[in-house]
Order: C-alpha cells, then sequence, then structure tokens
C-alpha cells in the first residue's frame, strides 16, 4: 500500500481520507519548569446592605471547578410594630442581625452554582462532539483495572483562517494530522502520564481505505500514520494492539482549540534554559522565562528540530506545557472570572472530539488527572525506547525497548504501581 507521513510542519501530502474510522466507516532546548504564573483575582465582597437572598447573574465553569458570583443588595419587607388595633406605628426597615445577614450569603452562595451549573451544563454537554465510536473498534482487548485515556493533539486547521495558518506556521494541506499522543492512567495507584512518540515504529491493523474500499493487511509503520489513514477509530486500534492496552476514553483537541485556550486564561508562564529559534514551527525564543500566548505555546510544543532528543524531547516538552496549562486553568484567578473561563470553556469545545461515552463528569475526571500529575502527584515518562533512529522504509523512527515498554504496559492493565522511573 502505499502510505504518505504527515510532516511535524508546514505543507505536506496524505490520502484524502478525512476523519474515517479504520474498519472502513466514513465517520535544543529542555524546559526547565513548567509553572504558570499566580494571577489575583479581587476577592469576593460582601454587599454593602443587608442581603435578600437573590443572586444577579451568577457564572461558573459548570464544572465543579469554582465560582463568580455577583449580589444585588436589598433589604427586609417593611413590618409593622405595636401590632395591635389602632396602633399608630408606622412601617420602618429593619436590618437582619450578624448571623443572619451571613447564613442568607452562604445560601445565596451555596445556591447560586447549582442553577449556574445546570445551564452551564447543558451548554457544554450540547457542544461536545462525541463522534468517536470505540464501540465499533475490533479486536479490542480485555479491560483492565482502573481507567485509561488517549489524549491527542491533532494539527486539524478547522477553524482557522488563511492568515491565521501562516501566522501558526500549521501548513495548508487538508485534513488532520497527530501532533502528540499520551496514555493517561488513573487508578487506585495513581495517575501515570505516558507520552507515545509520534515517530514510534509500530504494527498498523489491518484496515479497509475508505475511499477505494481496498482492504490493506497489517504491516508496520510510524505510530502517527494510523490516525492520517484512518482518523480515531484506527489510532486507537494501533494503540491497542501495540501496547494490550484498552482505551476507556478518546479525547482529541485540534490546533484552533489549543491556541484559543491559552489565550483565553492569558497565557501560561514557562522557563527555558536556552535560546530556541526554529523556522519550521516559529519558535522563537530566547533564554529564561515568558509568558507564552497561544501562538507561541503551540510552536513550542510542535517543534523538535531544536532538541538533542528529537521527537522524545518535543514530547517531554509537550506533556510539561500541559501540566503548566492544567495548573493556570486551576487557579482561582481563573476558575472564578468568568472572562476567563468561558472564553477558554468555549476555544476547547470549539475543537474538542471525544468518544460516545464520554460525558461531562468524565471530562472533568480527565482533567483533574492532568491536574493532579501537574502538582507532582503522579508520574510522566516517554515509553522506554531503545532505538532511536531506527531505519526503516518510511524514514527514521523510535523502536521502544520491547522489555521496559511491556512492563510498562502490563502494570498499568493490571493498576500496579509503575516501576518504570519518571522522567519529571
Amino acid at each position: 500500500m502505499s502510505v504518505v507521513h504527515p510532516m511535524d510542519e508546514g505543507p505536506d501530502s496524505r490520502p484524502g481520507t478525512g476523519r474515517q474510522d479504520g474498519s472502513g466507516q466514513t465517520q535544543g532546548p529542555r524546559v526547565v519548569t513548567g509553572q504558570a504564573g499566580h494571577r489575583g483575582t479581587s476577592p469576593l465582597r460582601a454587599p454593602a446592605v443587608p442581603y435578600d437572598g437573590s443572586a444577579d447573574g451568577p457564572h461558573g465553569d459548570g464544572n465543579g471547578a469554582g465560582e463568580h458570583t455577583r449580589h444585588r443588595s436589598g433589604g427586609e419587607r417593611p413590618r409593622r410594630h405595636g401590632g395591635g388595633f389602632g396602633s399608630t406605628a408606622g412601617p420602618r426597615r429593619v436590618r437582619p442581625g450578624r448571623s443572619r445577614r451571613i447564613a442568607r450569603l452562604l445560601g445565596a452562595l451555596l445556591c447560586a452554582p447549582a442553577v449556574t451549573g445546570v445551564g452551564t451544563y447543558a451548554w457544554a454537554d450540547f457542544r461536545i462532539d462525541r463522534s468517536v465510536d470505540l464501540g465499533g473498534v475490533a479486536d479490542r482487548p480485555p479491560r483492565g483495572k482502573g481507567t485509561t485515556y488517549l489524549v491527542v493533539g491533532s494539527d486539524g486547521r478547522d477553524g482557522l483562517s488563511e492568515r491565521a495558518r501562516k501566522e501558526l506556521h500549521t501548513g495548508t494541506a487538508g485534513g488532520s494530522r497527530t501532533d502528540s499522543m499520551m496514555l493517561l492512567h488513573t487508578g487506585a495507584h495513581g495517575t501515570t502520564l505516558v507520552s507515545l512518540p509520534r515517530d514510534s515504529w509500530v504494527t498498523l491493523p489491518s484496515y479497509v481505505d475508505p475511499d477505494t474500499g481496498k482492504h490493506h493487511r497489517a504491516v508496520r509503520n510510524k505510530l502517527n500514520a494510523a490516525y492520517s489513514l484512518g482518523g480515531a477509530r484506527l489510532l486507537v486500534r494501533t494503540v491497542e494492539l501495540n501496547t494490550g492496552l484498552r482505551v476507556d476514553h478518546y479525547a482529541e483537541i485540534g490546533f484552533a482549540g489549543f491556541v484559543g485556550v491559552v489565550d483565553a486564561v492569558g497565557g501560561v508562564d514557562m522557563c527555558l534554559d536556552r535560546d530556541i529559534k526554529d523556522p519550521k514551527s516559529g519558535t522563537d525564543l530566547e533564554k529564561g522565562c515568558h509568558t507564552l500566548d497561544g501562538a507561541q505555546a503551540l510552536a513550542f510544543v510542535r517543534q523538535r528540530h531544536q532538541e538533542a532528543d528529537g521527537d522524545l524531547g518535543r514530547s517531554r516538552n509537550q506533556r510539561r506545557f500541559l501540566s503548566a496549562l492544567a495548573r493556570e486553568t486551576a487557579r482561582p484567578g481563573t476558575v472564578l472570572d468568568p472572562s476567563r473561563v468561558y472564553p477558554a470553556l468555549n476555544a476547547a469545545l470549539d475543537t474538542l472530539v471525544v468518544d460516545g461515552n464520554m460525558d461531562l463528569p468524565t471530562l472533568v475526571s480527565l482533567f483533574q488527572a492532568m491536574r493532579r500529575v501537574s502538582d507532582g502527584n503522579g508520574k510522566q515518562l516517554n515509553v522506554p525506547v531503545g532505538d532511536r533512529g531506527l531505519r526503516t522504509s518510511k524514514g527514521s523512527a523510535l523502536q521502544w525497548e520491547r522489555a521496559k515498554a511491556e512492563r510498562l504496559f502490563t502494570e498499568l492493565r493490571n493498576d500496579r504501581p509503575v516501576s518504570i522511573e519518571g522522567e519529571d
């Protein structure tokens, strides 16, 4: 068969398969730190006058991450005092006691997220693209213990204008390819984030070309070829075949969504130990600490030509940046600020694609797992690699170190403590 590989950056060519499934159904510098900067937010202020228990336009992120509530002042209804027949006492306003005012304020704060959360939940739930049908994936391994997510960053250009494509150095080729692939496992022994380098030399399972209907037998190829040839479902089948892990959930975000999220939260702080200048990805950063905007962040996580470890170095940068982004989006200055929360959520949902069984609580669990890893409560590592310059018919590739890789995947499948040392 003829396979055309996606390139790292810039224009390339590929079969016009679109986003079809694998069975033929249409459907260099090292990052020293990756810390998001602290950005303050104004504390909630109590109303200047007694609060009547109502709220004016409460806002929250709908995922239990935090709320930002605006209060409206109010007062007690006038009461008659002296009460008896013929009383001459007129109406007057009575201020509730301190404890009563505090109780009402707390009640409002507790009720507002519930009301707002329902609206946000319904809005976000409606927006999510659940087009990846994992139920249709053939020859799957048995379910393991814990939960395993396949998290993919694709170079889909949907939502980008021609000018944006040039500025972001994304090229103009149609369709989508994968720029990053990670397995995120959560279970009884914590969280583990494993990068699967796109140049990994793996076995692609047999599939049917959606354009020609031609059946292709299983063949050795680079991991990123799976997505370009058969979309998310062929990628899932390939990952499962080569790891023995059952993918419980799939989540993918494209270029436009990535850039939009970073810009919406006000950028992400990263510190570099050397200058990075890579014309292919558009990276141009000096040694030191920077607040990366969306375009700079995208260029940074895509570049590999300035990395001593090539694709492994890029995978390491991607994990560290995502950890920094997770920390930034979880800060009070972000989650309590509707001007950041809603644009970030909207940008993510614009290009987010998940499996059909991914509900919002599960998506939130994925995000929380990323936060745990970013806070040091978990392991981050590349899949163990033996040969970093394997010569193949598809160019130079990475060959996994079989014994260590099998041990790692067995430990994840059985939800046992990971014995492979993390890199971060």
